[in-house]
């Protein structure tokens, strides 16, 4: 393929001179994330001064928790899916799912977690109860119940 026809802002951070987050993300992401995540790297945090054992991961939970917007959940029940909802989505042949969509540093907490910026993260986004949405691989599911 000639040159003309590829996009030159799609080169890694890393190699255009960005530099990602220590989550990751992309230069200029919000770095969010649930309540009880931020509260699990606190205290992570905590055990990793009290251990002094790993510096590097002492110095890396720093700067992740330096960078962090926490989001509270929202103050009443709602029909729409936001960031931190557990979302229960019925696959056509009427298996069910829970997806809960939570920040890129707090994946490993709990089974089930997806990343808001993952493909299943931004398409089930905004979802009201009822709606259908298209996964990636086009497997189309439906939004049962928001938690």
């Amino acid at each position: 393929m000639s040159k003309a026809f590829t996009r030159e802002d799609t080169d890694p951070p890393e190699r255009s001179g960005r530099v990602r987050s220590a989550s990751g993300l992309p230069p200029g992401a919000a770095n969010y994330i649930t309540a009880r995540g931020a509260k699990r790297l606190r205290d992570e945090l905590e055990r990793s001064r009290r251990s002094a054992t790993d510096a590097d991961r002492t110095r890396e939970l720093e700067a992740i928790l330096a960078s962090l917007t926490v989001v509270d959940p929202p103050d009443e029940p709602s029909n729409s899916v936001a960031f931190g909802a557990a979302v229960t989505v019925e696959h056509a042949d009427g298996t069910t799912e829970i997806y809960r969509i939570v920040g890129v540093d707090e994946l490993e907490f709990e089974p089930g977690s997806i990343s808001w910026i993952s493909p299943i993260g931004k398409a089930l986004l905004a979802a009201e109860l009822g709606d259908r949405v298209t996964l990636p691989g086009n497997d189309v599911v439906r939004v049962v119940n928001i938690q």
